[in-house]
């Protein structure tokens, strides 16, 4: 019986289609470009090849063609009937995300990979800041990350996917030297990883390293297509980096070609989050104020994204709102996040940045800081990256900056790490603070 790359047997009629398939999973979980054309080499080897229409589906989902993905996951699950019980899991966990069947995906995908630790493909699922357990809402999820890794490390603990994700939880948990080191071990195994590539920058950020990281990501990128799953997000990382190095021309042509909408493109929950935070940061860093990117950005973000909900997202256009038509709209927006937050596995702390970000724009020091600060600790629960969620710990900073309290200032951090390791420092190590001035409000066109 043909496997996959992880030894796992799958249902096919060819060798052809059994390869296809590898490359093209291979792409879905390093968001490498091909993933379409090698999952559709894989049916038009076999048009009956369920993993085959279920990994589409993922890839679908990722790039957000719901539409296709939906048809993908249905002719999967079409197809699962003469197919094995692993098999039939694996197609039941990546289905259900994209059905909105979120709490069953979380616990479909528990139970397979305590059966099925090799299978990469569902261990994904719980991987990453963006995953089941990066949305998840919960406030220890970056231990919940670690310990969901380390359950099936010694199944995949040499393999360079895994490699790369285990390094960004524990990049994300502060063990950033380990880390890098996991990560560039991944890298060497297979250089087209761009998530490997998207760790690695987080990493070098978490350390300050910014111009390690654009040297870098400068010779990585060019041989990453601008179709990319990851291009946009990679390319917000090289304008902070620039930023934080005071090359602010580089900063603003990086945002204005690849990541701005209509610059490259990139997912909607990337652009619609990438774009306002380097919009913000650039200001906080005394940037000029430019109208016409934020009316722009909340055109596509009020277009890609009509409800609110989606926590990580509604943070983000919480600050388009407060930045246009000189703030018209974010009251309102911050009582339709209210309304909704008891819904929600976010709880309250959405609407409680938005009406810090709403104060912060209106110059009310004060009231910035007495919203924000007893919001951070519970900032971890939007889902993101530490590296993106430095947003509000630098909009807090600048608030009591320009309050004259800069003594608190500089005792600011993040959410503190469980008890069983010690508190990072983040002073310094964003390119918020580390930008060439904060002195001053910025100016307005």
């Amino acid at each position: 019986m043909l496997t996959d790359r992880f030894g796992l047997p799958l249902t096919m009629s060819s060798a052809a289609a059994r390869d296809a398939y590898v490359a093209g999973v291979d792409c879905v979980i390093s968001a490498d470009t091909g993933a379409i054309e090698h999952l559709s080499a894989a049916l038009a080897a076999d048009p009956d090849f369920a993993m085959a229409h279920a990994a589409l589906a993922r890839w679908y989902f990722l790039i957000a063609d719901i539409p296709a993905a939906k048809a993908a996951a249905k002719r999967a699950r079409e197809l699962s009937s003469s197919i094995s019980e692993r098999e039939q899991s694996h197609i039941n966990a990546l289905c259900l995300p994209l059905e909105g069947r979120g709490g069953e995906a979380w616990a479909a995908t528990q139970a397979h990979v305590a059966s099925y630790p090799r299978d990469a493909m569902i261990v994904s699922l719980g991987a990453g800041v963006f995953s089941l357990i990066g949305f998840s809402g919960r406030q220890e999820r970056e231990a919940e990350q670690i310990a969901f890794l380390d359950a099936v490390r010694p199944h995949l603990a040499d393999d360079w996917w895994f490699q790369s994700f285990y390094a960004f939880a524990l990049g994300e948990f502060g063990r950033h030297q380990e880390a890098l080191a996991i990560v560039e071990r991944s890298m060497v195994a297979n250089p087209r990883n761009a998530h490997g590539a998207h760790i690695k920058a987080h990493v070098l950020y978490e350390l300050g390293e910014d111009e390690m990281a654009l040297h870098y990501l400068d010779a990585w990128l060019p041989n990453y297509g601008r179709e990319g799953l990851m291009h946009c997000h990679l390319s917000w990382h090289v304008a902070l980096s620039a930023l934080a190095l005071g090359d602010t021309a580089r900063a603003w042509q990086v945002y204005e070609q690849q990541v701005q909408p209509g610059g490259a493109w990139g997912p909607p929950l990337n652009v619609a989050t990438d774009a306002p935070a380097f919009l913000w940061r650039a200001e906080l860093a005394g940037e000029k104020r430019n109208l016409a990117h934020w009316h722009r950005l909340r055109d596509y973000t009020d277009k890609a994204f009509p409800k609110s909900g989606i926590g990580f997202v509604d943070v983000h256009r919480a600050l388009t709102r407060a930045t246009t038509a000189n703030g018209m709209g974010i009251a309102e927006f911050v009582a339709e996040l209210e309304e909704i937050a008891p819904r929600s596995p976010m709880g309250t702390v959405v609407p409680q940045l938005a009406r810090g970000f709403a104060a912060y724009e209106a110059g009310d020091w004060p009231q910035a800081i007495a919203v924000l600060q007893p919001a951070l600790a519970q900032t971890v629960r939007i889902g993101g990256s530490r590296a993106q969620r430095d947003l509000v710990l630098g909009t807090l900073i600048a608030a009591y900056l320009r309050s004259g309290q800069s003594g608190a200032a500089a005792t600011s951090r993040l959410s503190p790490k469980p008890a069983a390791s010690p508190l990072r420092e983040r002073r310094g190590r964003s390119a918020m603070w580390r930008a060439p001035s904060m002195r001053s409000r910025p100016a307005r066109n």
